[in-house]
């Protein structure tokens, strides 16, 4: 696709009367990326729109085979039908890398247990050299845990990561030219090593949590996350403070939200917005694979100026004081992942934290 800005750059605000109206998110169809001008044109103004106004939509015509999320789908069912042992002998706290398996509750959001059990994976890439002076985000890179008797979880799921790191990059450079900067502005904060995270999760029903809390209140750290939903809903996406709408599952979307740093790289002119998942009912539980996709760990992120019409209207990057956004992506991304997960921050960066701080949460 070469570069050509958009026509009409100026943004009209249509924020206040778009988000007090929402009841829900707003459909794009990334295919008309590959249509006539007019609909080129129709898509980026639509992106720009709602990835300000809401910071949510779902993503139709994405391309990605509908043959292969259901073979996603169904192998993620299977995973977590594994016998407990069998799950465990993968669990994350043996990985440095904070990839493999976690019970229901051992993730934290804000403190409070999230009643979901995962499995987490990232791009299998060697470990780095663990050198004196290495920064101590260094670790994060490294290979995956794979279940011995689901063996073809693996080719699945990295043939998946191949194909939604092709697609989210394309969706990158269109929200590049939706803030009519080059439409390669992005990429070298990716160069040939994106931060590529899947999580499959399973939400046990409310039976088994006695808890609403499927995961907390938060927002996305990295730069834009992809979710396949199941057909039972729990998704909620606050797009007014104390607003909550439904993102209902529509069959062949992807849900796609902004992380905060694209946020920071827009200086707020792009939302990341707060969402949460509620537990499901009594009798029921909820399958949901996301993917991530992040800036390579060794990236600093810098502030990209927009044309004045649209800097105008940029909010400045929302930072929680007691969660800090850090320009550089791995002490970023690491700092998360410490919050998160507390036994693999005891086991394996001792030397990073403070053991009264890991116990709490604080950092």
């Amino acid at each position: 696709m070469s570069h050509q800005k958009l026509s009409n750059p100026r943004f009209v605000n249509p924020s206040a009367a778009n988000v007090a109206s929402a009841t829900t998110l707003p459909l794009l169809d990334l295919s008309l990326l590959n249509g006539s001008e007019t609909e080129r044109q129709a898509f980026l103004v639509a992106l720009r729109h709602a990835a300000r106004d809401i910071g949510f939509f779902y993503l139709t015509g994405h391309g990605i085979d509908p043959a292969l999320l259901q073979q996603i789908q169904t192998l993620s069912r299977k995973f977590f039908a594994l016998p407990d042992e069998e799950k465990l002998a993968v669990a994350m706290v043996h990985s440095p890398h904070f990839r493999g398996y976690n019970r229901a509750a051992a993730e934290l959001t804000r403190g409070q247990p999230d009643w979901r059990e995962q499995f987490d994976i990232g791009a299998e890439r060697a470990p780095l050299p663990q050198t004196s002076g290495a920064p101590s985000w260094a670790q994060l890179q490294g290979p995956n845990q794979w279940p011995a008797n689901l063996p073809e979880l693996r080719p699945a799921l990295l043939q998946w990561q191949r194909e939604m790191t092709g697609m989210a990059l394309r969706l990158l450079r269109a929200f590049a030219l939706a803030l009519n900067l080059d439409e390669n502005a992005f990429d070298e904060l990716y160069g040939d090593k994106p931060n590529e995270h899947i999580k499959l999760i399973r939400y046990p029903g409310r039976e088994t949590t006695h808890s609403g809390q499927g995961v907390g209140a938060h927002k996305d750290s990295g730069f834009l996350s992809f979710l396949l939903q199941d057909q039972q809903r729990g998704l909620q996406v606050e797009v007014e403070e104390g607003r909550w709408i439904d993102a209902v599952p529509q069959q062949g979307t992807f849900v796609v939200n902004i992380g905060e740093l694209l946020e920071l790289a827009s200086n707020g002119y792009l939302r990341a917005t707060v969402h949460r998942v509620e537990t499901p009912p009594a009798g029921a539980d909820r399958l949901s694979i996301a993917f991530f996709l992040g800036a390579r760990l060794d990236a600093v992120v810098p502030l990209y100026q927009l044309p004045p019409a649209l800097a105008a209207e940029a909010r400045g990057p929302a930072s929680d004081p007691h969660n800090p956004l850090f320009r550089d992506v791995g002490l970023n991304y690491l700092k998360g992942r410490l919050r998160s997960h507390l036994d693999v921050a005891k086991k394996h960066y001792p030397d990073v934290i403070a053991p009264s701080e890991a116990a709490n949460a604080t950092y």
